[in-house]
């Protein structure tokens, strides 16, 4: 059974020539039958090992190099079930925004990257009123 989706980017410094990239993972946590937990990671639609060890990291497109990925930010992904959240029946013929099919990919790595000599950006408390 699933027990939580989400996206997480991972940043990757390469400790040789030091460039700098981030890419985003689809991440499935789940419970097998023996209750143990596992997670699943995700990459452009295609299952990829873990980018927090060794053999899951992508090499540096400068050296050749894998670095062990460290996790930036999250972004949970509601599971479904819940009865209060706004839904929407889809169309038994699949009309509804069928120019979805033909949507480009929105792939890991299409954001922007992080600039060399900086650190990513934390999230600021809102100043109290």
């Amino acid at each position: 059974m699933i027990t939580e989706l989400a996206v997480e980017r991972v940043e990757f410094t390469c400790g040789s020539c030091w460039h700098r990239w981030s890419v985003d993972y689809d991440v499935q946590r789940y419970r097998d039958a023996l209750d143990a937990e596992w997670e699943v990671f995700y990459r452009d639609n295609t299952a990829v090992p873990s980018p927090y060890t060794p053999q899951g990291a992508p090499p540096c497109e400068h050296c050749g190099r894998r670095w062990v990925g460290r996790l930036v930010a999250r972004r949970p992904v509601p599971l479904p079930g819940d009865d209060e959240a706004p839904r929407s029946r889809v169309p038994a013929e699949g009309s509804d925004r069928p120019e979805r099919h033909a949507a480009p990919m929105l792939h890991a790595a299409g954001h922007p990257q992080p600039q060399p000599g900086t650190r990513a950006a934390q999230p600021t408390a809102e100043p109290s009123r």
